[in-house]
């Protein structure tokens, strides 16, 4: 009786154990990975940074593409819960667009850099243009045409003006405070607001 009592203990601790060793490695290879190119971080850094032993990560993840795939979508979780904002709400739309890129911009820029020569790289722009599509579509359903043209048209004018590489152009290469880059990101999204557009 007290073996029965003791191994759903015992097996829920491991389960807890590899969770939170898995957690590390995921977190030790993104802080890796959004500082240095792919090609330079091997799984023995990862393994360093995270204090496990190189198998231990081969045994979680299959090897470097597996990491780099369930670090992309563990990024892309962390995405969709930090960019909440209200449908029609420019400026909380800009707002919360612009937390996420001031975290997370010079890596996105980094990742998508890679992806002609790193199918995990490309991997994750695919998916990443995916979701900031479908975000898209949520925070300015207000303004949208139906579908057809006219909707894919507005689409492709609002994934440009919120596009990462716009927050760079503005923030690192002409250095504009983020009061300004916000403020000309808002100016942007009004001007091309389907709404008041006559070719809409």
């Amino acid at each position: 009786m007290e073996s029965g009592t003791r191994r759903p203990y015992r097996m829920g601790a491991r389960a807890a154990s590899m969770e939170v060793t898995r957690t590390r490695v995921l977190e030790a290879a993104a802080a890796l990975w959004t500082r240095r190119w792919y090609d330079d971080v091997t799984l023995q850094h990862v393994a360093d940074e995270a204090g496990v032993s190189v198998q231990t990560i081969v045994n979680h993840f299959g090897g470097k593409d597996g990491l780099a795939d369930a670090v992309a979508d563990r990024v892309a979780s962390r995405t969709a819960l930090t960019r909440q904002a209200p449908t029609g709400d420019v400026a909380a739309i800009v707002a919360v667009l612009f937390a996420d890129y001031e975290r997370h911009g010079e890596a996105n820029v980094l990742w998508a850099a890679q992806i002609d020569r790193v199918p995990a790289m490309a991997r994750a722009a695919a998916h990443a243009r995916v979701q900031h599509r479908a975000w898209l579509e949520q925070v300015f359903a207000d303004r949208l045409p139906a579908p057809g043209p006219a909707r894919e048209h507005a689409l492709n004018l609002h994934y440009a003006a919120t596009d990462v590489y716009l927050w760079k152009l503005w923030r690192r290469d002409l250095g504009l405070p983020r009061e300004d880059a916000e403020r000309a990101m808002r100016d942007l999204l009004t001007s091309i607001d389907p709404r008041k557009r006559n070719d809409a």
